[in-house]
């Protein structure tokens, strides 16, 4: 891989930082008109399908990507929910957020948690790339009845 050939490799880590710090803050407000505004209209989107999880699924567009909150709030316990954040790397366009999370289903009353990383890319002032890595087998475990 060769440094700065993305294709937003122009965006500075300080408009990067932002953005994301932006979407941090929509995402703990549960403020889904802002998440639309903070996604691109197209989102790479990245989240291991499971099926046993029902926020879980395929998204592209700025709508979908931003009621990925609302559909996780909906089938978790919110009083429950905890993320930690261990590091906040900024490179360019790319941030990575790495830490820890900690839920439980509200279905089922069975809790989750571990390890994440996110890795997020801004282009035009906006969140273009959205992939998340996390245990998706402690979070169907949970949701199995």
């Amino acid at each position: 891989m060769s440094v700065g050939s993305s294709a937003t490799a122009d965006v500075s880590g300080a408009v990067t930082r932002a953005v994301v710090e932006e979407f941090l803050a929509a995402r703990v407000a549960g403020d889904t008109g802002r998440l639309v505004e903070i996604f691109a209209e197209r989102v790479d989107w990245v989240l291991a399908e499971n099926p046993g999880v029902p926020w879980i699924r395929p998204r592209s567009t700025a709508a979908e990507c931003a009621a990925q909150a609302v559909e996780l709030a909906e089938h978790t316990v919110p009083e429950d929910a905890r993320v930690s954040v261990d590091a906040f790397l900024v490179d360019g366009a790319d941030a990575v957020l790495t830490g820890w999370v900690s839920g439980t289903v509200r279905a089922t009353g069975k809790s989750f948690e571990g390890p994440f990383a996110l890795r997020l890319t801004v282009g035009g002032g906006r969140i273009t790339r959205h992939h998340l890595y996390e245990d998706g087998l402690a979070v169907a475990e949970a949701c199995a009845a």
